[in-house]
């Protein structure tokens, strides 16, 4: 009788990865990112278990949005007072905050739960080429299908 491999927390073996996010639309860059994060690119993926990876992005201001959605499309913040929802179009959070506006996307895309929490905790996102992650001799990953 086979049984399923089930990945346990204490043997799973992460990387590093580097992303130049300089010209990469925002939502597919995302869903790339989110994948490697719960570890669904190893032949080990357990639901369950965080086996996923590290993830440094780079140049997160020179990412793009297609279409009309930089003025279109809306973040909604809410102060949980009456009458304290707050809209602003994604254009101008990319602007402001290019790394929360990375982050937040990525963070759509993963679970929520505690799971989740530990995922978005090896997201690394900076808006410049440099990174202080160099001794953990991270991977350049080729997004070449990312456009």
């Amino acid at each position: 009788m086979k049984t399923t491999y089930m990945a346990k927390p204490g043997e799973v073996q992460r990387k590093w990865y580097v992303v130049d996010a300089e010209g990469k639309t925002l939502g597919r860059l995302a869903a790339k990112v989110a994948s490697i994060l719960r570890g669904k690119h190893k032949p080990t993926y357990t639901p369950h278990v965080d086996t996923g990876d590290h993830v440094i992005i780079i140049n997160a201001d020179k990412v793009v949005l297609t279409g009309k959605k930089a003025s279109q499309k809306m973040v909604y913040t809410h102060s949980q007072y009456p009458g304290g929802l707050k809209a602003k179009p994604y254009g101008r959070l990319l602007e402001e905050n290019p790394e929360k506006a990375l982050r937040r996307t990525i963070w759509g895309m993963l679970p929520k739960n505690r799971l989740g929490r530990q995922m978005v905790k090896k997201l690394h996102i900076y808006s410049g080429s440099e990174h202080p992650h160099a001794a953990q001799q991270p991977e350049v990953l080729p997004l070449s299908d990312v456009k």
